[in-house]
């Protein structure tokens, strides 16, 4: 997918542009290589979608910012998106395992390709994108993304951690197989795990991955095969340090931080996670024991958290047994 981006934005523009995929036949994404540079893109990311959010070859797609007078403003897509990719920092190429692929065109719900850059300054035009591969033929394995991500704020001279934890609530099997680590300029390490309660109510956290986030952003193997079950809680944690006089707030600008795990993952035979998954408020599940607390739901693939101050794992999720920062 490659555009040639105007010149004529502001600083912090997300700018889309789409493309239809055959509704004829089944794909399956199997690969990504980038073309792209930090010191042009603060990163791209690439959506699904049933149908675009404009029918305008390139569209102004940011929430909190605005691309200039030069743009239609436009969500990403109309409909919830699917997160298919990801590149911040120069990450390398991305090529799925064997068997594996994200399922796209024919009759499923992915009918357009979405690619979002986001553009820290403003500079010349540019042709920023990324190369697909694909098979027509059926495989085994789908894949998907689940996001894990919070809002919150980072208060001045202070090291903060910024934490969400969901359950699984579907009856499924999800294999995670890739994960990416994204925060800003204060980011210093970004962690997932999956969490089990024991016959004893202690927690047993087993490391998915974690990442540096200012190295480059890619999709880092999983280095073992691990099976999220119904009743699983999948966690993520950003730490953040803040060195500077003033509070950052969760945002999309360049002058905002964020806390984003993605997590890709694949099932066997064509069924992905859809919405049971809900944010823990406290264990919904002791000892057998349902909780009639209040639990909010994941859509589509997000699991979200207010952050700090307002979300922790250890006062607002009651988890125990926390790994060391």
């Amino acid at each position: 997918m490659f555009k040639k981006y105007p010149g004529r934005r502001k600083d912090d523009s997300y700018l889309c542009t789409a493309i239809a995929i055959d509704s004829t036949v089944e794909h399956y994404i199997v690969g990504y290589k980038p073309f792209a540079t930090m010191q042009k893109a603060h990163h791209m990311l690439l959506f699904g979608c049933n149908q675009p959010g404009s029918d305008e070859v390139i569209w102004d797609c940011g929430d909190m910012t605005t691309a200039g007078p030069n743009f239609q403003r436009a969500p990403v897509c109309i409909g919830q998106p699917s997160i298919l990719y990801g590149w911040g920092r120069d990450a390398p190429d991305l090529y799925l395992p064997e068997g594996v692929g994200f399922k796209v065109g024919g009759n499923t719900d992915v009918q357009y390709l979405v690619l979002q850059v986001h553009y820290k300054k403003k500079l010349g035009p540019d042709y920023s994108g990324i190369s697909i591969e694909s098979t027509v033929g059926p495989l085994p394995k789908r894949a998907s993304t689940l996001l894990m991500v919070t809002g919150g704020k980072l208060p001045p001279n202070k090291r903060e951690t910024f934490e969400t934890a969901c359950i699984v609530d579907e009856d499924i099997e999800i294999h995670p197989f890739a994960f990416r680590a994204h925060t800003h300029r204060h980011g210093e390490k970004v962690s997932g795990w999956v969490v089990r309660e024991n016959q004893y109510g202690q927690d047993i956290w087993e490391l998915i991955g974690e990442r540096n986030p200012l190295l480059p952003q890619m999709f880092q193997s999983v280095k073992k095969n691990i099976t999220i079950r119904q009743g699983d809680v999948v966690a993520a944690r950003c730490v953040l340090n803040n060195k500077e006089n003033k509070e950052f707030t969760v945002g999309n600008t360049a002058n905002n931080e964020m806390c984003n795990y993605y997590l890709m993952y694949w099932v066997p035979g064509d069924r992905i996670l859809r919405q049971e998954c809900c944010l823990m408020l406290r264990k919904p599940f002791k000892m057998g024991k349902t909780s009639k607390l209040k639990r909010y739901f994941c859509r589509d693939n997000i699991c979200y958290s207010p952050g700090p101050p307002e979300y922790y794992w250890s006062s607002e999720a009651e988890l125990n047994n926390i790994p060391k920062i």
